[in-house]
């Protein structure tokens, strides 16, 4: 039997692959990458009926668009956006019919940063280290999208062998995107090499979402923090939710393709379920750290 497959018709700002990531491979230098918002692509993946690790496409700010060469269900969710097929207005964050040759469009985003795009199947893409995740930093999974690009869909699993669609009363719980992201923070293993005053600033300053963000980290706006320690150190282990503080003194939260290394100190540590707030909060949101 022949696949399934869909043609980028329009890629995005930047569209890319994720599932639920690569663990387990740090000490060769690579990190996990996966879905930012994990919880916005299980949820994507639930209501299709897809293994919760089903692979997605993850949009940035200006959506995609694409054409099956097949009737395909979608759930567009995520990020609150328009959602049309062939132009006509469709369900965002449901399940939605795609007829063969149809054009799915994720439009710009209304609120948030980043929607995701769960097809019936999954994107079968050829895994790399056991995920089939674009990793912006290494450079490992499949490129970002670019029209014209055909992608493979896995074959839709029979009733018994999945999860069935989810029967949801009434809207499924989209969480809004943050207007204000409070992120739970605990302090070290580098906390003593900033001063008393540092932390007084970073638990109760205002900071702003900067433009500067991506995939491998947040980057903050607003007052620096004074180092106690001047140097830096040799390189050490990185891991996802590090707020590590560069020279400018500003934090940076470290996202899903986050470097396995670094040299700068790390003042704390932000609890993995803070982090999918942190994907949907848009430059300029408030930031606001709490001991945690």
């Amino acid at each position: 039997m022949s696949t399934t497959t869909v043609t980028v018709v329009r890629p995005g700002a930047l569209t890319t692959v994720q599932d639920t990531g690569r663990r387990g491979h740090a000490h060769l230098g690579v990190p996990r990458s996966g879905a930012l918002d994990a919880p916005a692509a299980r949820l994507a993946n639930r209501l299709l009926g897809n293994d919760p690790g089903a692979a997605v496409l993850e949009t940035t700010v200006t959506g995609c668009a694409l054409r099956p060469d097949r009737p395909v269900t979608a759930v567009v969710g995520g990020a609150p956006c328009p959602v049309t097929v062939d132009g006509r207005p469709a369900a965002w964050g449901a399940p939605v019919h795609v007829p063969a040759g149809a054009v799915l469009d994720a439009g710009p985003v209304t609120a948030g940063v980043r929607a995701y795009v769960a097809l019936a199947g999954g994107i079968a893409v050829e895994p790399v280290l056991g995920s089939r995740s674009t990793d912006l930093l290494s450079g490992l999974g499949p490129a970002p999208l670019r029209a014209g690009d055909v992608l493979p869909l896995g074959d839709v699993l029979p009733p018994g062998t999945a999860a069935r669609p989810a029967a949801l009363p009434g809207a499924a719980p989209w969480p809004a995107p943050p207007a204000e992201l409070v992120l739970p923070l605990r302090l070290g293993p580098r906390a003593d090499w900033f001063t008393p005053a540092a932390l007084r600033t970073l638990f109760s300053a205002a900071y702003r979402v900067s433009p500067h963000s991506n995939r491998v980290g947040l980057r903050t706006e607003g007052p620096p923090l004074e180092r106690a320690v001047p140097g830096e150190l040799p390189s050490e282990g990185m891991v996802l939710g590090a707020l590590q503080v560069p020279p400018d003194g500003r934090p940076v939260v470290f996202l899903h393709d986050h470097p396995t290394t670094g040299g700068y100190p790390v003042i704390g540590v932000v609890a993995a379920p803070g982090l999918a707030a942190a994907a949907q909060a848009a430059v300029g949101t408030p930031v606001r750290f709490t001991p945690g």
